[in-house]
């Protein structure tokens, strides 16, 4: 896929709806070589999505030994709105809590003082910090089912239309 389409994809008006919302679920190949699928929070600069975890985390060293991933971005209603990412994670560890982090949780419904308490939790936990997994994608689908469909649909709907007009 060139950049431009996938440019074209992602600033589409619900891709970027999607983009807005604060979970994805990212798929990987673990070490043992089976796959993985995680819900994991995220943000987007404008052309990469940037993950937050633990400097502990198991997905870490299988991203490092594979760092093609997957990512979903949907949603709950009907019909489902989903949007499909492909890259390449980057790893980079920070000392602190990345910002992303911190925005990415922003969505989380708090009273300030619960904000307060729950930064100050964060900041003991991860005192040592954390790692960005950062994704430029590579690949990009939004399937809403009004204007786009998957591609196994679309196959069927054109020899449907295909049979009735025979």
């Amino acid at each position: 896929m060139q950049p431009n389409e996938i440019t074209e994809v992602l600033n589409r008006p619900i891709s970027r709806e999607l983009l807005a919302r604060d979970v994805t679920r990212l798929a990987y190949v673990a070490k043992d070589g089976t796959p993985r699928n995680v819900p994991i929070i995220f943000t987007w600069n404008g052309s990469q999505i940037v993950m937050c975890t633990s400097k502990n985390a198991p997905k870490l060293p299988a991203l490092r030994t594979n760092p093609a991933v997957a990512l979903t971005i949907d949603t709950e209603v009907h019909p489902p709105k989903i949007l499909l990412v492909r890259g390449r994670a980057e790893l980079d560890f920070v000392d602190g809590i990345p910002d992303e982090y911190l925005q990415a949780t922003s969505t989380y419904e708090m009273t300030p003082e619960q904000r307060v308490e729950w930064e100050a939790e964060v900041r003991s936990l991860y005192h040592d910090g954390m790692v960005r997994i950062v994704v430029t994608p590579t690949w990009a689908k939004l399937i809403d089912f009004e204007t786009t469909l998957p591609s196994a649909v679309e196959e069927l709907v054109r020899q449907r239309e295909e049979r009735q007009g025979a």
